[in-house]
């Protein structure tokens, strides 16, 4: 096929074209230009300027960091997950990895911009992103019909609340548990281990410094 018998200029209507109707603009002209996603560690960074204490850190867990976390977990039994804390997902994709197929993530985020990324960016029918607190996961998993949760993971900075808010709601998160379930917390100080020893008894701690900052990874086991 050829091309046109006469060049169109895109300042000038064409032989036979009025010129009003080629002075239209097109539809395209009115359209905004798509904003693309932002990284995630600028969404990250840029989330922790506007809360700082709510995220603890200025940049996501390191791979280390995550992978540290991930081997404190038994994925051959492990059905149900529930993530306090997702952020932009960074250990959320992990989890997904290696979870059976059949198995489900409830993750709980109170930054909307995160709740957005995470619905967007990872497309897993495993998972699901509910935009609200943590301390409401019991109620929230009855909700949804989910059954009791083999691995709960928080990065939730504990320190910020109250000793009597910490020891609530690390009890209220046992009792998700199943006899055998495990929940993995890390943080970057040591304030919540008495918490966690007077609500589990035993606690394994283990320390990761290849992150920013340096994080304490505490497994914390109901006897099965």
């Amino acid at each position: 096929m050829g091309g046109p018998a006469h060049p169109v200029c895109l300042g000038h209507p064409g032989p036979g074209i009025p010129r009003s109707t080629a002075s239209l603009p097109s539809e395209s002209d009115h359209m905004p230009p798509q904003r693309r996603p932002l990284p995630s560690s600028l969404l990250f960074g840029r989330a922790f300027l506007r809360h700082p204490r709510m995220l603890g850190s200025v940049v996501p867990s390191s791979r280390f960091l995550i992978s540290r976390i991930l081997r404190q977990a038994d994925w051959a039994r492990t059905r149900v997950v529930v993530e306090a804390g997702p952020g932009v997902g960074t250990l959320t994709t992990g989890i997904l990895d290696r979870l059976h197929r059949d198995g489900t993530v409830v993750a709980f985020e109170m930054n909307r911009t995160f709740v957005t990324h995470l619905r967007g960016e990872i497309a897993d029918p495993r998972l699901a992103v509910l935009h609200r607190s943590a301390a409401d996961a019991g109620p929230a998993l009855a909700e949804r019909g989910t059954g009791q949760v083999d691995l709960l993971v928080s990065g939730i900075p504990l320190s910020g609340l109250t000793r009597q808010a910490r020891l609530d709601l690390v009890a209220g998160w046992r009792q998700l548990l199943n006899p055998g379930g495990v929940m993995v917390v890390y943080q970057f100080t040591r304030s919540v281990v008495p918490d966690l020893r007077r609500v589990f008894g035993h606690v394994r701690q283990e320390f990761e410094p290849l992150n920013v900052l340096p994080a304490w990874v505490w497994r914390c086991e109901v006897p099965a």
